[in-house]
């Protein structure tokens, strides 16, 4: 009789499926079985496995450098709303994919507790929620997904960071997703400027307050670690739940998170911010003020 699946090889299966629209389901199906108990082993400590250096994708997008990518307007004609909404669903198909990744590539090697585990499966879920949403109001919109060219400039940030999960953490949650949250609130206003009311609300209702969950779940755990490795003062905090409300103003953490960005991000981050999505995040402006362009324009 074979052993009973854990959440790792299930989020192998998950990395290992190209067709994104699939992806999304297996995914959606695998973190269904983990919330309810039908999966109930992060992994098996005598079970080897090998997590891929890149995801499978199928190649019917065109994938070319982000300096290269073609402007994509302020949404105020039907091919620029096309085209943002196209890039918020590429970049939600990469989400799908970092998110099985932190698991499978992290959670055994780093010896993370259970809810690391679901709280990156929650995180899962909603990117592939997300994903399949925008992907047929695309569609409803005239176009699909791989009518345009995208980059992967999130995966290349995945690769630079697939030693470090503090670093993985730091970038991928704290500054990519928090990005985001910087420049959604914008999208939406433009989405209803061009008289686009339905993704508009998918945006704002969805998305928007599902990503600072996503934000904040990379701004716990970093802290949580930042907490478990005891070199941190006032340490030995190794509950996630009493890490949450202390390591915010933590000169340690902080700079140990000005540290990291500095090591494996290139350039400044770019203002403005929106402070009020980062706060209920997590992380207030001494995380990331000092570490941003003076001047900078939206």
């Amino acid at each position: 009789m074979s052993e009973p699946e854990t959440l790792v090889e299930a989020a192998l299966r998950v990395l290992n499926t190209p067709d994104p629209v699939e992806k999304a389901r297996l995914g959606d199906e695998v973190a269904t079985k983990w919330l309810q108990n039908r999966i109930t082993q992060p992994y098996d400590p005598d079970r080897d496995f090998m997590v891929p250096d890149r995801p499978a994708r199928l190649a019917t997008v065109e994938l070319v450098p982000p300096g290269l990518m073609p402007k994509l307007g302020k949404a105020g004609s039907l091919q620029s709303r096309q085209a943002i909404l196209h890039s918020l669903v590429h970049t939600e198909s990469w989400a799908i994919d970092l998110s099985w990744d932190i698991i499978a590539r992290f959670g055994k090697q780093e010896a993370m507790p259970s809810e690391f585990f679901t709280d990156f499966v929650k995180v899962a879920q909603d990117e592939g929620r997300h994903f399949s949403l925008l992907a047929a109001q695309l569609e409803e919109l005239g176009s699909f997904y791989g009518a345009l060219p995208a980059h992967d400039g999130l995966w290349d940030s995945a690769t630079a960071t697939s030693q470090d999960l503090l670093a993985r953490l730091a970038i991928e949650h704290c500054v990519h997703e928090a990005r985001g949250l910087d420049v959604l609130p914008t999208t939406i206003l433009r989405f209803r400027n061009g008289g686009d009311n339905e993704t508009a609300d998918l945006l704002e209702k969805v998305v928007y307050p599902e990503e600072i969950t996503h934000c904040a779940a990379g701004v716990k755990w970093f802290k949580y670690l930042c907490f478990r490795s005891g070199s941190i003062s006032g340490g030995n905090r190794w509950s996630s739940q009493e890490v949450v409300g202390a390591g915010e103003n933590n000169d340690d953490v902080i700079n140990k998170f000005h540290q990291t960005v500095r090591a494996y991000f290139k350039g400044p981050l770019k203002p403005p911010f929106n402070e009020a999505a980062r706060r209920a995040a997590g992380f207030g402006p001494r995380w990331y003020e000092p570490l941003a362009t003076k001047g900078a324009k939206p």
